[in-house]
């Protein structure tokens, strides 16, 4: 029987088995309900639990197995008679629990409450695999090529007649350098926007700007991108960089920026409204009793009171800007260089992973695994980035507490 078969079957199991315990249970209590020690609700939700929990086990260790290669994937007829075996076993077992002094509640709470345990599990593993893999291969590259050279070379010029140079200061210059450009554009105007829109906006022009304001959230990066490359490059090149002679060239760290930054407007201005808007209003009310006006209230009472969320907004728009990949191909080009002139092309880290995994390339040359040490260093710099938000998050917190 093939899996998918198997288990559709399992799930039309379980709604029997939902029925049947609970007509089971009303069996078992007679004329009065009130002689179960559950509702027969719970009794019929156990019996379905028990009938596709075994089923659900089955079909996962099947599809694992499959991915990893341990059996072959024509093997599936045994594969969905397994899956409907443990949902027959239990349905079966199931029911022969079903009588006045079960638990059925417990049970069910119970079996929930694993439920959720290993979605928390199933989380948890995710990010120790990726981190691990990320060690691994690290590791493995750094076999290959000195460390030295990578975390303190100038140089980026990968050749895979093994003469590369993989030096990561220009990547990691040009990804702070485009991220700070992109924050200073986007903070200010975000928080901005959010201020009005929580402080001083009537309803009806709420109403209409904030679902406008985050309409650029949903507009996809491609198209950032192609707005970068088409519009705002060109505008920089013929406007400031050929007049003062500072670049020829419509892809610049200055193009890549800003319109990342218009792109991060949407982040900071919603979450930092939804903040400024769970400040309590008697700390408002209380302010403006006091003779503050309203602009004073906001500097002294409201902005200190939703600073360590506001924070928070601030590090999800630097960690979007840090991992952030189409707009740069096509705003600030693919050169690793290192300049203060933000008029130059220049490229980011996330760019040369792409560009390193992209091709037939040998997967165990260190021009490939480079990649993974870059993706390694660009963890290592968001883990101190919420490191450091933390830090602030609590010493606000114990000062306004």
């Amino acid at each position: 029987m093939p899996l998918s078969w198997a288990l559709i079957a399992s799930l039309l199991l379980a709604v029997a088995g939902y029925l049947i315990g609970r007509n089971r249970a009303l069996g078992a209590a007679g004329p009065d309900v009130r002689m179960l020690h559950s509702r027969p609700t719970y009794h019929g939700v156990s019996v379905a639990l028990t009938t596709f929990g075994p089923a659900a086990v089955i079909v996962v260790l099947a599809l694992l197995l499959r991915m990893t290669g341990q059996i072959d994937p024509t093997t599936g007829g045994v594969a969905g008679l397994a899956v409907l075996g443990g949902a027959i076993l239990g349905l079966g077992w199931g029911i022969s629990r079903i009588g006045a002094d079960f638990q059925a509640r417990s049970a069910v709470e119970r079996m929930v409450m694993s439920v959720l345990i290993i979605c928390s599990l199933i989380a948890i593993a995710t990010t120790v695999g990726i981190v691990l893999s990320l060690i691994f291969e690290t590791g493995s590259f750094f076999q290959k090529y000195s460390w030295h050279e990578f975390f303190f070379g100038l140089e980026w010029t990968p050749r895979f007649d093994g003469n590369s140079r993989l030096g990561m200061l220009p990547l990691l210059w040009g990804t702070l350098y485009i991220s700070f450009i992109a924050l200073v554009v986007a903070v200010p105007i975000g928080l901005f926007a959010a201020i009005y829109l929580s402080e001083y906006a009537s309803p009806r022009i709420r109403s209409f700007a904030k679902p406008m304001v985050e309409l650029l959230a949903g507009i996809p990066t491609i198209v950032y991108g192609l707005f970068a490359l088409i519009t705002v490059g060109p505008m920089l090149r013929d406007w400031i960089a050929q007049p003062l002679g500072l670049g020829n060239s419509a892809s610049s760290v200055l193009t890549a920026g800003l319109v990342m930054g218009i792109m991060l407007i949407p982040f900071v201005s919603s979450l930092s409204d939804d903040i400024i808007n769970a400040v309590p209003q008697s700390l408002r009310d209380a302010a403006l009793g006091l003779g503050s006006t309203p602009s004073e209230t906001v500097r002294q009472v409201v902005l200190p009171a939703a600073l360590p969320g506001i924070v928070g907004a601030v590090l999800l728009a630097a960690s979007r800007a840090i991992g952030e990949t189409m707009i740069v191909v096509l705003g600030a080009g693919a050169a690793a260089t290192m300049s203060l002139n933000p008029l130059e092309a220049m490229t980011t880290i996330t760019v040369k992973i792409v560009s390193q995994l992209t091709g037939d390339n040998d997967f165990s040359s260190p021009e490939t695994l480079v990649a993974f040490a870059l993706g390694l260093t660009l963890f290592v710099i968001t883990l101190c980035l919420n490191i450091v938000a933390l830090i602030i998050v609590r010493k606000y917190r114990e000062q306004y507490e």
